[in-house]
């Protein structure tokens, strides 16, 4: 017979079961609720969904596939030169060929045969030299092309003024010429940002202005003017008299001469003004600009003092200098060596008199432009 203590234990260890079987109850009722409340995150994300693709689709829309992309074929450093000289030989030979009646067979009158390979190699090598200028220079196909015009001037106006050459003749030389500097560096070389887009570069308002342009134009072809001008009104003459020894009459030559100078100097200024005027006021501040500037004679020693007064020029005056410099150079020797060595009947003595006035009026141009620029 169970006592009553026993009977209060049995009771208690039925409660005790009781009340686990109803938390586990519990549990099960509740996890449903659980994961509906999950399902229902979820749901609540999805409808998220759409705004958050949209902004995902902005941020990858400009995005570049780049597989798809290829990369801009450049030829090797080494070959770029070499093909210039190759290609404006080949444009200029293959031009005066098929103008051959307009051109050579024209200027055949007054022409001089080379005679050895000397003077062969002299014309070719000068025209070399003069591309390699330019191309380690780095100037683009405008650049080269004015100073190609620069460097060829003279020779053909000595052909026009003094031996009776047709126009037509020297135009079509001109074309000739051009496309032969032109084209070659235009295939291998980019414009420069002053030519290509002169509005994005230093003092792009006096690069841009049409008046300013004409006007210092104007005021190179003036210098070339007044320069020929003067040297027919002093020593240039007697040189013409004494070392031409095939030259036709001078009176109709001095007139002749008179007559052409104008369109000529006007031709040479412009070219004057693309290769100096222009690159120089492109050329912005450097630091040896401020360094310059902030240059004290005081307390300078005497080699900064001498260095600063010969080498204290800003950049764009160093530019202008510097082109100035490979004019004068360019034009005395290419109009030496064409007037004594394709033109019969001209000693040396009168080459050198007729190159002295172009070098002597390139040389004027590029300080007229330079001071013109610095104002």
């Amino acid at each position: 017979m169970r006592t009553r203590r026993q009977d209060k234990a049995v009771a208690a260890a039925a409660a005790a079961a009781a009340a686990a079987a109803a938390g586990a109850s519990t549990e099960k009722e509740e996890s449903p609720s659980t994961s509906i409340s999950s399902i229902t995150n979820n749901d609540d994300k999805d409808a998220q969904t759409p705004a958050t693709t949209v902004a995902i689709s902005k941020i990858e829309g400009p995005t570049i596939n780049h597989a798809k992309s290829k990369p801009r074929f450049k030829l090797p450093t080494s070959i770029q030169f070499p093909l210039v000289a190759i290609l404006s030989l080949a444009i200029s030979e293959l031009g005066y060929s098929l103008s051959w009646p307009l051109t050579q067979e024209v200027l055949a009158a007054h022409a001089r045969l080379l005679g050895t390979w000397t003077e062969v190699g002299a014309i070719t090598g000068w025209r070399l030299f003069e591309l390699a200028l330019g191309w380690f220079g780095d100037y683009d196909g405008y650049d080269i092309t004015a100073l190609n015009l620069l460097s060829q001037g003279p020779h053909l106006y000595l052909l026009f003024a003094h031996y009776d050459t047709p126009t037509y003749a020297l135009l079509v030389t001109v074309i000739i010429e051009t496309l032969a500097t032109y084209i070659p560096f235009r295939l291998l070389r980019s414009l420069s940002r002053v030519h290509a887009n002169p509005a994005a570069v230093p003092n792009a308002d006096i690069l841009t202005d049409a008046p300013i342009a004409l006007l210092t134009t104007l005021l190179a072809g003036a210098i070339y003017s007044v320069s020929l001008l003067f040297a027919y009104a002093t020593y240039l003459p007697t040189y013409l008299v004494v070392y031409f020894a095939d030259l036709p009459s001078l009176v109709r030559a001095h007139e002749s001469s008179y007559v052409g100078i104008l369109p000529v100097a006007l031709a040479l200024g412009f070219a004057a003004r693309i290769f100096i005027f222009t690159p120089a006021e492109a050329t912005g501040r450097t630091p040896a600009d401020a360094e310059n500037e902030a240059f004290d004679p005081v307390k300078a020693s005497l080699r900064e003092t001498v260095r600063w007064n010969f080498l204290g020029w800003s950049s764009k005056t160093k530019v202008a200098m510097q082109r100035t410099a490979l004019i004068a150079l360019v034009t005395g020797v290419n109009t030496f060596l064409r007037t004594r060595l394709t033109i019969r009947g001209v000693e040396v003595t009168g080459a050198a008199a007729w190159s002295s006035v172009w070098v002597l009026a390139a040389a004027v141009t590029g300080v007229a432009l330079s001071a013109v620029g610095g104002v």
